[in-house]
């Protein structure tokens, strides 16, 4: 995983995005946000502790990295703000946001866009474990599956076969 993220980091930087690598390789997650993903998948573990800024050049896309996902985030956009715009529009059908909530449980958002519109891509944390699957307004709980694991999902994002701008 390592040798498939420095390409995908060359690549970035080659491509005009902003990539900011962290200082030390420690990775410092909320005691909350632990608690709600217990098994993260230790690749993207790996890219949190290498990485901690990875934004398209349009400033439309970006990773999320360890500060978005702390509170202490000053981030216009929470990591989980698509979660939170759904359980908005729920108003106070708590059988709904019950569901929007167990169902943000078994995906974690690892890239947010308003490219265009809203749309993140997410990994699956319960169905399909490692898959990264792609979700956008208005339904963001309805997702397809664009990649297998995170490997996968760097390369489709070299090849250009997932498009950011």
């Amino acid at each position: 995983m390592i040798n498939k993220m420095n390409e995908f980091m060359n690549w970035a930087k080659e491509n005009g995005w902003t990539i900011t690598k962290k200082s030390d390789n420690n990775v410092n997650l909320s005691g909350s946000f632990i608690a709600r993903y217990t098994e993260i998948p230790s690749e993207y573990l790996e890219f949190l502790s290498v990485v901690k800024q990875c934004i398209t050049p349009s400033e439309k896309t970006w990773f999320l990295c360890e500060n978005e996902y702390n509170p202490s985030s000053d981030t216009a956009f929470k990591w989980n703000e698509f979660e939170l715009l759904s359980l908005e529009a729920a108003m106070d059908d708590e059988t709904w946001k019950s569901e929007i909530t167990a169902w943000w449980d078994s995906y974690l958002p690892i890239v947010m866009s308003v490219d265009g519109g809203y749309s993140f891509y997410a990994i699956d944390l319960t169905n399909d474990i490692g898959a990264i699957v792609r979700g956008y307004e208005p339904e963001f709980e309805e997702v397809e599956r664009v990649a297998n694991h995170l490997e996968e999902f760097f390369d489709f994002i070299m090849s250009n076969t997932i498009e950011f701008q």
